[in-house]
């Protein structure tokens, strides 16, 4: 049971639970629009990547010192994970886009020339998930989360 009291996993679990949570209200107050499924998904506001990660960082550092190695590796970890997000996996979104606009199109001239549209498989298809990756504003954000969050519950705790 000493996994309970590893401070920065701890710190790590509640920002992703934390920052996936106010996903939906976020987004409620943005757009007016309720989507509870966001809480469960990947990309929106704040990015629960960031969060994790800095809030292991930061209970890293408060553990163990900033001017420890660990501290180091789980600073250089999180700066891979935050440059991630806004670059791969966020191209990778933007390409969903593009594939689902084509697949899209292609139907419509499928449907249109050919009549296929009355087939069942072209009503099931299921297109391919573009919120993957996150802005720069979402890391910023969900790194900040999880500092905060990190220093919060160690001066709670502790």
């Amino acid at each position: 049971m000493d996994l309970l009291y590893n401070f920065p996993l701890l710190a790590s679990l509640i920002a992703i639970f934390f920052a996936q949570a106010v996903k939906v209200p976020i987004r409620m107050i943005a757009t007016r629009d309720f989507r509870p499924g966001l809480a469960f998904s990947t990309g929106g506001m704040p990015s629960s990547h960031s969060a994790a990660v800095t809030a292991l960082a930061t209970a890293v550092g408060l553990e163990e010192g900033f001017d420890s190695t660990i501290f180091g590796v789980a600073c250089v970890f999180s700066i891979i994970v935050m440059f991630d997000s806004t670059g791969v996996r966020r191209q990778t979104g933007e390409q969903a886009i593009v594939l689902n606009m084509l697949i899209n199109d292609f139907h419509r001239f499928v449907n249109e020339a050919k009549g296929w549209n009355k087939k069942q498989q072209f009503e099931k298809r299921q297109e391919l998930k573009e919120l993957l990756g996150h802005q720069p504003i979402e890391v910023f954000f969900g790194g900040l989360t999880g500092i905060l969050l990190s220093i919060g519950l160690y001066y709670w705790w502790f």
